[in-house]
């Protein structure tokens, strides 16, 4: 085979040229370029935010659904954790006995037949649940990720860390949140919370539902079928539609309405 270099007058490889050297310098920069530089609509996939800690839930964490202003129900739901209502009367709350796995909590005599009276520890779960709100919604971070995708979060892929909005959020198919078993997610909403029909939130590597939190201001809408994952902490009211499932907590400041839904403590 030719031997492409060069030599010189007593037969020994020349060393490139100065200004071969640049040149191929600058190729592979232009390739490295290329092949790292993240694509549109997907920083979040490559931007790591700074690391948060848990939402400290308080008592409010003992509940799977935990209401001020009452639970409705289609059934037949299954719940599987603890559920309550206050301070509003246990006739606001909805469900059947044998729809929780789990103790049914009321503040007076009022509400299904297994309910068991404890004023006390629901008016402690809901300060914690309004702590929490408080919490989730009053972090900072130098690295906090803000009105990303004008708030469809749709098909995105998003690494633990601090998310804001100034306006609602929607998932119209899905969005997957990628990170250990220890890291933590905690979602700013201004507005409300929309996820379509049959959308759904994946975890990978590791990633659990118990620390993804979602501090949302205006009221927040499970789609039919839709499966949902982590934390809700909601200000007004938390409404999950036909057949949705949700693995985590509805704790809301108004009410939770469900529709033949799954919903598991995670």
């Amino acid at each position: 085979m030719k031997n492409t270099n060069a030599k010189d007058k007593f037969g020994m490889n020349r060393a490139p040229s100065k200004t071969q050297i640049p040149t191929r310098l600058v190729l592979l920069a232009a390739l490295l370029a290329l092949l790292y530089s993240p694509s549109p609509g997907m920083a979040a996939e490559n931007s790591l935010p700074t690391r948060q800690l848990r939402v400290n839930l308080g008592t409010a964490g003992n509940f799977v659904i935990l209401s001020k202003t009452g639970i409705t129900d289609v059934p037949a739901s299954a719940v599987i954790g603890n559920v309550g209502t206050s301070p509003i009367t246990g006739a606001a709350l909805g469900l059947t006995c044998p729809e929780v796995k789990g103790r049914i909590y009321t503040v007076d005599a009022a509400g299904p037949a297994c309910r068991v009276e404890n004023a006390t520890l629901l008016t402690t779960a809901v300060h914690d649940m309004e702590t929490a709100y408080t919490d989730a919604a009053g972090r900072t971070s130098t690295s906090v990720v803000t009105e990303l995708g004008a708030g469809n979060i749709s098909r995105l892929t998003l690494r633990p860390g601090l998310y804001k909005w100034g306006t609602g959020v929607k998932i119209t198919t899905r969005v997957t949140l990628s990170g250990g078993k220890n890291d933590v997610w905690i979602f700013q909403i201004a507005g409300g919370l929309t996820a379509g029909s049959g959308a759904s939130v994946i975890l990978t590597g590791g990633a659990q539902a118990r620390n993804i939190f979602w501090q949302v201001a205006s009221g927040t809408t499970i789609g039919t079928r839709a499966n949902f994952k982590g934390i809700i902490l909601c200000k007004t009211l938390i409404a999950l539609n036909t057949g949705a499932t949700l693995d985590g907590r509805a704790l809301a400041q108004t009410a939770v309405t469900l529709q033949m839904n799954d919903v598991t403590s995670p």
